[in-house]
């Protein structure tokens, strides 16, 4: 009966998701042009020289993805653009197609004794790039001192409302580009404690890349599923933790995985579940988009990544 309803459940979004996809589509932020961002060579060494030839570099990309959706009447853009060029800011990386891909720094990273990777879920692309960059600030400077927050929308995230959100497509796609910027900040900066901090579809990123993969920690938070069924699939030597806020609609998803003619559909365990195998944590009782706001999971997570022990939470049967 349980798995009748499950499977009711998945074929609804299902067929949600082939109703809305095409509509919200014509819509979204893929449909914005943009030229092809120039070759950038990979950082060997942080130092202040070399990261302000990468964020000079970076802010030209912009500026010319900039000027091509003004030329082409897209203001909303363009406006945007403008501000991420703003040379207070410091991004790693840019590309204007597709929706979108940007890797901002928070904080010094030629200083920094810990860097935390925050990768976003579904529906972060440019024009809803100032969740990402609110929360990735709001860490930052909680975390203070000598830590770094990367903001990496380094991936095309899926649409809510589309069938892609409920498999691991488009995080296989994504996997060895994290995969290949952790090593890159290993290698760049060693001896820093590195962290991925790990929202809802970026979870199911962070999954598909953690294997051996040379970071503390995996922080998963108002995630359905990593596309495993317990920590152990995960092959990773880091801690696994997560959290689930008690307002979070992500707690309501059904928690399987069903093989369909064409796609194998759900996202596993639940990562708060007894039998995934991690270190749950209190994430309060804030919605889906809450956890980097102040309160208890931003002060949890905080602590975690600087390698405190948080309030901890009973995971669920």
């Amino acid at each position: 009966m349980r798995m009748s309803r499950l499977r009711r459940a998945l074929l609804s979004t299902l067929v949600t998701a082939s109703v809305a996809g095409p509509v919200a589509g014509a819509a979204r932020p893929e449909a914005v042009r943009a030229p092809a961002p120039p070759a950038l060579a990979p950082l060997r060494w942080f130092t202040p020289a070399a990261l302000a030839g990468r964020y000079a570099a970076t802010r030209d990309a912009i500026r010319a993805a900039g000027r091509t959706a003004a030329a082409h009447g897209d203001r909303w853009r363009a406006a945007m653009l403008r501000a991420m060029a703003d040379p207070a800011r410091r991004f790693l990386f840019f590309d204007g197609r597709d929706g979108g891909r940007a890797v901002e720094v928070f904080g010094d990273l030629a200083q920094a004794e810990r860097i935390v990777v925050l990768v976003p879920g579904s529906d972060t692309n440019l024009d809803k790039y100032g969740l990402l960059r609110g929360g990735a600030m709001r860490l930052q400077q909680v975390l203070g001192g000598r830590s770094t927050v990367i903001g990496w929308l380094g991936y095309e995230t899926p649409s809510t409302v589309s069938a892609d959100v409920l498999t691991t497509g488009r995080a296989d796609r994504a996997a060895p580009a994290l995969r290949a910027f952790v090593r890159e900040l290993a290698a760049a900066r060693p001896g820093a404690r590195i962290s991925l901090l790990c929202h809802s579809y970026g979870s199911v990123v962070c999954g598909r890349a953690a294997s051996g993969l040379d970071v503390a920690d995996i922080v998963l938070i108002g995630s359905a599923g990593v596309g495993a069924d317990d920590v152990g699939a995960l092959h990773t030597r880091a801690t696994v933790w997560a959290g689930l806020s008690g307002g979070d609609w992500v707690g309501d998803v059904p928690h399987t995985r069903l093989g369909l003619p064409f796609a194998t559909v759900g996202l596993g365990a639940d990562p708060v579940s007894s039998s995934f195998g991690a270190r749950v944590f209190a994430a309060g009782d804030g919605g889906h988009s809450d956890y980097l706001r102040p309160g208890t999971a931003l002060t949890n997570i905080a602590g975690i990544l600087s390698g405190r022990t948080p309030s901890a939470e009973h995971p669920r049967a």
